[in-house]
């Protein structure tokens, strides 16, 4: 069963707390973002128990968490690629970048590598037109991509995964 520890749930409270009484499914964005932290992708269960603790129906959940590119729906790699694929990227060369990525590591937008390692996502816009073609890993944004900067990332990435290992 899905279940967060006392530290996050401590944190929940914290959060929902933020708001008026009734206005609690206020809190359902950083909520999610929490769970994703905790759980590493949202599952209907972990959005089914997020439903219960902002005392919410879970359709109020999926409606959100479906919406947003941000919230994994399915396990993700290690790595999460969220390449921009609207207009301004795309001019730029976003669609050369994604097809770059698939043939680099052998898959497809919402595919994960065999060894878990990455996982490739297009997304809407990320809000940073002028550094086209970009895309989004985690907290950071990786600009003006190229082939070459592409083979630079995974390049760190895998090393950055075996020196914690």
């Amino acid at each position: 069963m899905t279940k967060f520890s006392d530290e996050k749930l401590a944190k929940v409270q914290e959060i929902i707390a933020r708001y008026p009484d009734g206005k609690q499914k206020s809190a359902l964005l950083p909520v999610l973002h929490l769970a994703q932290e905790e759980f590493g992708w949202l599952s209907s269960d972990t959005m089914d128990y997020v439903a219960s603790l902002l005392s919410i129906e879970p359709i109020e959940v999926y409606e959100v968490a479906t919406f947003y590119s941000m919230y994994n729906l399915q396990p993700v790699g290690r790595y999460t690629f969220e390449v921009c694929q609207t207009g301004p990227c795309m001019i730029k060369g976003s669609d050369d970048i994604i097809s770059y990525i698939e043939q680099k590591l052998n898959i497809k937008p919402g595919q994960t590598t065999e060894d878990g390692m990455f996982t490739l996502k297009t997304v809407e816009c990320l809000g940073a037109c002028g550094y086209a073609p970009m895309m989004q890993m985690g907290k950071f944004y990786k600009e003006h991509l190229t082939k070459e900067k592409v083979d630079a990332i995974i390049d760190e990435c895998r090393k950055t995964a075996a020196a914690n290992n």
